[in-house]
């Protein structure tokens, strides 16, 4: 199972809810590559996109504590429901948020990261790949530049 997620050079993934910078090129990866694809996603973080509703052109895989009904998501209330789902489909994605991607982090093998090189205020992090003993950085990509901020694609795999 693969992840996806933009964080800053802390490591931080959002404040307060949401994204404080946002790299257009990286939101443009993260559809290439996500695309047709099965997708685990918290509420909190689904409420975040646009219209806060299911992704188009993914099956949007929604793990929730709360009883809720999403036309257009398969909804699950603990990791192993959402592992259970997932094992349904070719190509899964834990695209976040912090509480996602925490509990269902021991069955990531590969991360596609977009290091942002911006430190804003964040109260959610994704843990330091770069500091774990069992993670190594596979690609680590160039140094890009989008509206005078910095930031790289890289990807992580599990050692």
């Amino acid at each position: 199972m693969d992840a996806v997620v933009a964080v800053y050079s802390d490591w931080g993934i959002g404040g307060a809810g949401t994204q404080p910078v946002v790299i257009p090129e990286d939101r443009k990866k993260f559809a290439r590559l996500t695309r047709g694809c099965a997708v685990i996603v918290g509420r909190k973080t689904l409420e975040d996109f646009p219209g806060g509703k299911p992704l188009p052109g993914r099956v949007n895989i929604v793990l929730t504590r709360q009883d809720i009904v999403m036309p257009g998501a398969v909804i699950v209330h603990t990791p192993e429901e959402a592992l259970a789902e997932g094992r349904k489909h070719e190509r899964v994605f834990i695209i976040g948020g912090e509480r996602v991607f925490h509990e269902m982090f021991p069955h990531i093998n590969r991360v596609y990261v977009t290091k942002i090189e911006a430190t804003p205020h964040s109260d959610a992090f994704f843990p330091d790949l770069d500091e774990a003993e069992d993670w190594r950085c596979v690609d680590c990509g160039q140094p890009l530049k989008s509206g005078g901020t910095e930031y790289r694609f890289l990807i992580y795999e599990r050692i």
